[in-house]
């Protein structure tokens, strides 16, 4: 399944325009049930600090041993707005640094504030594996407090094999080109069809980079991690993520401990279930996400026209998803949205609740209309896969850990997850598929997560989240016992800090503790909650 940064699926500043946008064109498509139309350049700084945290963030930076030289920053105005880039050349392989070099795409916002007032670098992550993540920066400087957000240099970057970073790695360009076949296989003819597909992808990975394909674990991302760290020549960072990104920055904490000054992980992945467990639990909270959903929709019948019920808009989902399959919606290139993307696009209302009404409006005039161009355009913006980031998140999940090998595990598994979870239970299978003849081999076991030497932690979760399940937030929290949590008890939006709309509660939280390393009072297993923010309107 895919975590948060790949495809706009989580609602930062930048989501807020690709809404309004969307929900623009939905209305002007008329898209509705029953007739009811739908409602819905700073100046350059240096890196290293000089205010109160310079004896903590700056200085010689440590472990500067790959080589890396000054980065050379320029204005990159195409990324975002007032954003600032450079590359930074890397080890492909740690254990031999003087040998063949990787190119990673890196982004700055600079530091406003007096010299004085500054706090060093700030590294943020918006997760993936696969999210790019240069505009990232930007997106977090606008959603931060300004006060904040103007005493870090706040520092985005594409991971490794990904986005702008070099070589960006696409194992089958064309692998997402049209409608992919049924992912429910009706036969189990239909389902080796869809395994054949999934092996051929992993071939087709070998085949094309097989050279890089061993050095894409977390371990060597968290590696270029402290390369950018050394880089911009501070002994010490701040680091802001959120989903996949939560796990990168649990593995660069217990490979380096002291090179962390703050640190916050919002929607934190379970490290022990990595990834195939994480995967089959992703299945069980989307199922009460979309559960969610079309109860929502249903209490806004008279708009949408879909049913009163939730029972009755599942099954007008359902309906809309078999006529899917006998008539795909075409594209450019043949069949564009099956049932495969009809799911993928309605697992962005998985992530964020925002996209319910866009949904629920795109549904109604598919099934009342007749029209496809709100779900075309939906999937377009939120459910379309790049294949790039497929690629990288393969390479990182199936490289991390083991996974098993025996296709009969896999299915078995499924069809228990199916039973109870029907809604992502195939999708989510083959979406990880490829990782059953990935040609780089996993550990046994994922790696060991410790916060011994860690400084304190902020953690932020929402209890019905289904990228990134509570339990596993849970599991993370007992692992770092210098952290502090943070809930919002019946919050199901993957990423609850810097949304749209904003949770000024959990906003404070992350704001104070940037600021100052302020953190919650409490120090049980939970620390504090905020109320979740009440659900759209349509």
């Amino acid at each position: 399944m895919r975590y948060a940064g790949q495809g706009p699926l989580r609602l930062r500043p930048a989501g807020r325009a690709m809404l309004v946008a969307l929900a623009a064109g939905l209305v002007a498509a008329g898209c509705s049930g029953r007739g009811a139309p739908a409602s819905s350049a700073a100046p350059a700084s240096s890196a290293s600090a000089s205010g109160p945290a310079a004896s903590a963030a700056s200085g010689t930076a440590a472990g500067a041993g790959n080589g890396a030289a000054a980065l050379a920053w320029r204005a990159c105005p195409g990324v975002a707005p007032g954003l600032q880039c450079a590359s930074l050349q890397v080890p492909l392989n740690y254990a031999r640094p003087g040998g063949r070099k990787i190119t990673l795409a890196l982004s700055r916002m600079p530091a406003t504030a007096p010299a004085r007032r500054r706090q060093g670098v700030l590294l943020v992550n918006p997760g993936g594996p696969g999210g790019p993540g240069r505009a990232f920066a930007q997106q977090v400087a606008t959603g931060l407090s300004p006060a904040v957000a103007a005493d870090y240099d706040i520092i985005g970057f594409d991971t490794r094999g990904t986005g702008s970073s070099v070589p960006a790695l696409h194992c089958d360009p064309g692998f997402f080109a049209t409608a992919r076949p049924d992912y429910i296989p009706a036969s189990a003819a239909a389902e080796q069809v869809l395994v054949s597909r999934a092996r051929g992808y992993a071939a087709d990975c070998e085949r094309r980079f097989g050279w890089l394909l061993p050095y894409m674990t977390t371990r060597d991302l968290a590696r270029d991690l402290d390369s950018i760290r050394a880089a911009l020549g501070v002994a010490r960072i701040s680091y802001l993520a959120f989903s996949y990104g939560t796990y990168l920055g649990q593995v660069y904490g217990t490979m380096f401990p002291n090179r962390i000054r703050r640190i916050v992980l919002d929607s934190t992945v379970d490290p022990a279930g990595v990834w195939y467990a994480d995967n089959f639990d992703q299945d069980y909270a989307f199922q009460g996400r979309i559960s969610a959903f079309f109860a929502w929709t249903a209490r806004y019948d008279a708009t949408y026209g879909l049913g009163a019920t939730a029972a009755a808009v599942s099954q007008a989902w359902h309906q809309a998803r078999a006529r899917l399959a006998r008539q795909p919606v075409d594209g450019p290139h043949g069949p564009l949205i099956g049932p495969d993307e009809f799911d993928d696009t309605f697992l962005a209302g998985g992530y964020d609740d925002q996209y319910w009404p866009l949904l629920a409006a795109a549904l109604a005039a598919y099934l009342h209309q007749g029209s496809s161009g709100p779900l075309r355009q939906l999937y377009e913006q939120a459910g379309a896969t790049d294949e790039n980031e497929f690629a990288v998140y393969n390479a990182v999940e199936c490289s991390d850990a083991a996974w098993p090998r025996s296709w009969a595990v896999w299915d078995a598994a499924t069809r228990r997850a199916d039973a109870t979870a029907p809604f992502e239970a195939w999708d989510n299978t083959w979406f990880n598929a490829a990782c059953a003849f990935w040609p780089v081999a996993g550990p046994a076991r994922p790696m060991a997560i410790s916060g011994a030497g860690l400084p304190p932690v902020l953690m932020l979760q929402g209890t019905l989240d289904g990228a990134t399940p509570y339990a596993g937030a849970l599991v993370a929290r007992r692992d770092l016992p210098t952290a502090r949590l943070v809930t919002v008890p019946g919050g199901g939006n993957h990423g609850q800090s810097l949304a749209t709309p904003p949770n000024p509660c959990v906003d404070g939280y992350l704001n104070r503790y940037l600021a100052t390393g302020a953190l919650p009072a409490g120090t049980g297993l939970v620390s504090a909650t905020c109320p979740a923010g009440p659900p759209p309107v349509p």
